[in-house]
């Protein structure tokens, strides 16, 4: 059997673009920050690069087309990619839930969930299949 194809992954160019930024930031500053630090480094790393973003993207809830919440996202990447900074040693399946419902709520096909750990810095990309 083969290596499966990156033809089939989604928006992979742009995908690594902002995981080596995650990685410079990270690189730059090592670790024991806050989640607000590393948010403002890859703000800066994204901006560097001119990599179009938004920060801190208000999103409604809606339930029969009325407005009964509100989330915000950390970043949304040339209108396409949501990206969700947290802070910590492993994924927690809430943060995967929240980030899965941010797709859900845009009706954004990819999420790249980041996090920053005492060692290192890790990424899981999360898909809306729906």
């Amino acid at each position: 059997m083969g290596i499966k194809n990156h033809i089939d992954l989604i928006y992979p160019e742009l995908s690594y673009k902002i995981v080596g930024c995650a990685f410079v930031a990270y690189n730059q500053l090592g670790n024991g920050h806050s989640e607000k630090i590393y948010q403002r480094a890859l703000a800066e790393e994204l901006g560097i690069r001119r990599i179009e973003f938004k920060e801190q993207v208000y999103v409604p809830l809606l339930y029969k087309g009325r407005s009964i919440g509100k989330i915000f996202l950390d970043f949304l990447v040339e209108d396409k990619i949501v990206v969700e900074i947290k802070k910590g040693n492993k994924y927690s399946r809430r943060h995967i839930e929240q980030v899965l419902q941010y797709i859900k709520s845009t009706d954004l096909r990819l999420a790249i969930l980041i996090n920053f750990g005492s060692s290192e810095v890790s990424f899981k990309r999360i898909v809306n299949i729906h």
